[in-house]
């Protein structure tokens, strides 16, 4: 493969849990007096779309057209991730719920090291998760496929309902998992769970044909095309019914692994969407993903980055 195809086309629908990152940088130069922790003085903040909007801006820095579908709460950050959202030129459809604070994760950093992070969040109320659904169905007839990225916040109480759906549609889903129970995933087209996230479900390997089995099982019982295990250091695995494709990792200085899942299935989607075949897929993904961990923070690739960086490995 010579370059990336036109993403111009490519709609892609992104459901899930939204949060604001919210980045505090600082000196650090003294001990407190009152505990034995370091005293940040801040100097400038950041704030950057995070969880399901970071998958969308990813897509979005490819050059696809994005919308995105999720909950947040009636109050700034709510707002402010909406305003972030039109900046990154995603459609973002937002249903605010008044019971709950939008998630932040406020993260204090000082010489380039991340020194705490704080969470604020709380779960949607079941009401406005329903609206949901019924703006997602009302969707998919415009979108070639859906991302559905769960961060456990509860905002994708509905996901094996919406699966069924979009399968029914036609659609193509992947989906960023989360926690020990992957039976709600059952019918998506591909899974992108990390390595760590793959243990917790399947139990740990000896060597690689076991978990090549494991892999191989998981996918069959849950009817998936494909599932794709991201391994640090180790590249990532994609496993098909015709077998197994591995990339090796990128070699690059990692920053920040932070938000490269999704960089990695923003990448995937959109492959897949445009017409190009798995393993083209997972090259594109795997050369995105080495790019945006040398990154500080959720950070994006952009069209030209990953275009230079297939030339390249070409």
């Amino acid at each position: 493969m010579q370059g990336l195809p036109d993403f111009s086309a490519t709609r892609l629908l992104v459901v899930g849990d939204v949060m604001l990152d919210r980045y505090w940088f600082g000196d650090v130069s003294r001990i407190s007096p009152e505990a034995p922790v370091p005293v940040v003085k801040v100097e400038r903040s950041e704030e950057r779309p995070g969880g399901a909007a970071n998958v969308a801006r990813n897509a979005a820095a490819l050059g696809a057209q994005v919308s995105l579908l999720s909950v947040v709460g009636d109050d700034e950050a709510g707002r402010r991730l909406g305003a972030l959202m039109a900046e990154e030129s995603v459609a973002a459809s937002l249903h605010a719920d008044p019971a709950i604070d939008t998630t932040v994760k406020l993260r204090v950093i000082g010489r380039q090291q991340q020194l705490l992070r704080i969470d604020f969040e709380t779960t949607p109320s079941h009401e406005v998760l329903r609206a949901k659904l019924a703006d997602f169905a009302q969707r998919l007839s415009g979108v070639d496929a859906v991302i559905l990225s769960d961060y456990g916040k509860g905002g994708l109480t509905h996901i094996a309902e919406m699966i069924q759906l979009a399968r029914q549609a036609g659609k193509k889903v992947l989906v960023d998992p989360k926690g020990d129970d992957y039976s709600k995933y059952a019918g998506a087209t591909v899974l992108t769970p990390n390595r760590a996230e793959f243990r917790q479900v399947t139990g740990s390997w000896k060597d690689e044909t076991q978990l090549v089995e494991k892999a191989q099982a998981l996918r069959q019982e849950l009817n998936l095309e494909a599932l794709l295990v991201t391994r640090s250091e180790e590249g990532m695995s994609l496993f098909g019914a015709d077998g197994v494709v591995r990339q090796p990792a990128v070699a690059r200085e990692v920053f920040d692994v932070s938000g490269a899942g999704d960089t990695v299935i923003a990448t995937l989607a959109a492959m897949l969407a445009s017409g190009a075949g798995w393993a083209e897929a997972v090259r594109a993904a795997n050369l995105a993903g080495g790019i945006v961990v040398g990154k500080l923070g959720t950070a994006t690739v952009t069209r030209e980055e990953l275009d230079a960086a297939l030339r390249g490995a070409a």
